[in-house]
C-alpha cells in the first residue's frame, strides 16, 4: 500500500514515515503544505493520505476538501495535535477516514491507517 505523508515538519514526515515503512507500507511521497498535497495527490495516485492541519500556504482541512472533491473514493487519515472537537467533527465532515491525535504511539498510527484500508489486524 503507498502512503502520502503531509505535514509541514521534516521530522514529524520522517517519524511517520519509518512507522509505517516498519510496517510494510510504502512511503510514495511526501508534501509540505495543502497545495503541494493536492498536487502530490494528483500526480501520485496514494492508497491513502496521512494529512496535518496546521501547515502554511494552505491547512490540511482545506487539502482534504480539495482532494476528496477530485476524488472522492480517496483514503486521508488526518493527523494532528490540533485535536479540539470542532477540527476533529469538520476533518470527519469532510469524508476523513481517521483522526489520529499528536503526539500518538506507533499502535494507534498503525492502527488507524489498517482500518482506514480495510486491512486485517
Amino acid at each position: 500500500m503507498n502512503v502520502l505523508i503531509v505535514d509541514d515538519l521534516s521530522f514529524m514526515r520522517s517519524v511517520i514515515g519509518d512507522m509505517l515503512k516498519a510496517s510494510g507500507f510504502t512511503v510514495i511521497g511526501e508534501a509540505v503544505d495543502g497545495i503541494d498535497a493536492v498536487n502530490k495527490y494528483a500526480s501520485l495516485k496514494p492508497d491513502i493520505v496521512i494529512l496535518d492541519i496546521t501547515m502554511p500556504v494552505m491547512d490540511g482541512l482545506e487539502a482534504l476538501e480539495k482532494i476528496k472533491k477530485e476524488d472522492p473514493a480517496s483514503i486521508i487519515v488526518m493527523c494532528s495535535s490540533m485535536s479540539d472537537q470542532d477540527n476533529i467533527i469538520r476533518a470527519i465532515q469532510l469524508g476523513a477516514a481517521d483522526f489520529v491525535v499528536k503526539p500518538f504511539k506507533k499502535s494507534r498510527m498503525i492502527s488507524a491507517v489498517k482500518k482506514a484500508l480495510d486491512i486485517d489486524e
